[in-house]
């Protein structure tokens, strides 16, 4: 599932090479990529057609494209293998097209929904006064937006009573942390998974944050992570972070503070990497 660095590679090249452009030709191609439109794809689709798409935003994980002359927008849903690019009009088709949306303009390029396992799609929505589609009204900001409040991110951690990676996963309270990155900046923060929220000081939370928001700038900076080729930007090009990990995916092998081996324990139906010597446990009371 991507996180939040690589949706905003895609968000970039969508600001890039598809806002502004009117929409001329919305084509469906597999129902299910519009089953979040109960109408269906031919009524998705001449809901877009003629509409000047704004400027693509994003929010943690979430990507979308406003229409600049309406109050609503198309929210991308990427799932586990959704790809939006930019192609030639005479680009062949990729095996898992999904939907094509060509513009009102001689550029030339079209944009894609490529998605193999079909589990995401593309749905129109109203927006709420600031801006987002009303379906994501509920998500936190992120943290390498502007606007992300630390002092309240601290004090709702606190009261939280959880564990902090479950805190870091939670998109109402912090957006666009996902499993890798949660795992690289409590590696860097020398935190366990599985420590209290409730023992959080303002320093160590200022701590973390620093991490998550380190880790993740650096992503950004290679075009994020990349363990197939199934996230790509909107270009077809990997990103390359993975090569950078210091914990995730790297069972068996030192970690790079130490030299212990790092260690995988299945977690929510999922993985959590750590060190077992820089990452202590915590105490359980007894």
């Amino acid at each position: 599932m991507p996180e939040l660095p690589e949706v905003e590679v895609v968000r970039r090249g969508l600001e890039r090479w598809v806002s502004g452009r009117v929409i001329d030709d919305v084509q469906v191609l597999h129902p299910r990529a519009v089953r979040r439109h109960p109408a269906g794809g031919e009524d998705f689709g001449s809901r877009l057609k003629g509409h000047r798409i704004g400027l693509a935003r994003r929010r943690g994980k979430y990507l979308w494209l406003p229409l600049a002359d309406s109050g609503q927008s198309v929210l991308a849903h990427l799932g586990m293998s959704g790809q939006l690019l930019v192609q030639p009009h005479d680009a062949p088709d990729e095996k898992h097209l999904r939907i094509r949306v060509r513009f009102d303009d001689v550029r030339g390029t079209e944009l894609r929904f490529v998605d193999q396992r079909t589990f995401g799609g593309l749905s129109l929505h109203d927006n709420t006064p600031d801006g987002l589609p009303d379906v994501i009204a509920h998500i936190a900001r992120d943290p390498l937006d502007d606007a992300f409040d630390d002092e309240a991110f601290h004090l709702a951690l606190r009261r939280r009573r959880t564990t902090i990676k479950r805190a870091l996963l939670d998109q109402s309270l912090i957006s666009g942390v996902g499993n890798i990155y949660a795992d690289e900046a409590l590696w860097r923060s020398r935190l366990h998974y599985e420590r209290p929220t409730a023992t959080f000081t303002r320093p160590r939370t200022a701590e973390l944050l620093g991490h998550v928001r380190e880790v993740m700038n650096a992503a950004l900076a290679v075009g994020g992570t990349s363990f197939d080729s199934l996230y790509v930007n909107v270009n077809g090009e990997s990103g390359y972070f993975d090569r950078s990990l210091d914990a995730y995916g790297r069972a068996g092998e030192p970690c790079r503070r130490c030299g212990a081996a790092i260690r995988r324990r299945p977690w929510m139906n999922r993985s959590s990497y750590f060190c077992p010597s820089c990452q202590r446990a915590p105490r359980v009371a007894s």
